[in-house]
């Protein structure tokens, strides 16, 4: 895998740099600055105690931890949030908690979110009158299907599914 610099400020001495867990892992670990609280459906503005200087033509994406949203139900309210290379603020995530019923509670140094970084290209627009016919045209939301739902064993052998 193709490695690119990122310079980093450590805006808290005391909490990690990112860092990936895996070899080949395409998301570097973030962790909370602070202690927090989150009840049903609120939300909150987390630092990770870092700044970072991406390469001109580089973005980051802030990713919600698939982990924490299978088993908390964290997730990153504008996920993926983008930290473009002009930036140099620090990092930081804008969490909520989907559980309808428990309470989320994370300690300083948690793992909250990951970070990837990505080549992105910038885009140089041109109007024109009409767009070029392609297969799909014009159709949006829901257009190419994949809304079906089982409605009975799917070993009956008849067709149980449903357009939902």
């Amino acid at each position: 895998m193709p490695n690119v610099k990122v310079l980093l400020t450590r805006l808290d001495p005391d909490v990690p740099i990112p860092s990936y867990a895996r070899p080949g892992d395409a998301g570097a670990d973030l962790v909370t600055t602070s202690d927090l609280v989150l009840r049903p459906g609120e939300r909150a503005l987390v630092g990770t105690g870092v700044s970072l200087a991406l390469p001109e033509g580089y973005a980051g994406f802030v990713h919600p931890r698939s982990g924490l949203a299978a088993r908390a139900g964290l997730g990153v309210v504008n996920a993926p949030g983008t930290v473009d290379s002009g930036y140099r603020g620090e990092i930081k995530v804008c969490l909520i908690n989907h559980d309808r019923a428990e309470t989320l509670s994370l300690r300083r140094g948690d793992r909250i979110a990951q970070l990837v970084v990505q080549r992105v290209e910038s885009a140089v627009f041109e109007e024109v009158e009409r767009l070029p016919d392609s297969q799909r045209g014009t159709g949006g939301h829901g257009s190419t299907g994949g809304h079906e739902v089982l409605t009975g064993p799917a070993s009956a052998g008849a067709d149980h599914r449903t357009e939902v």
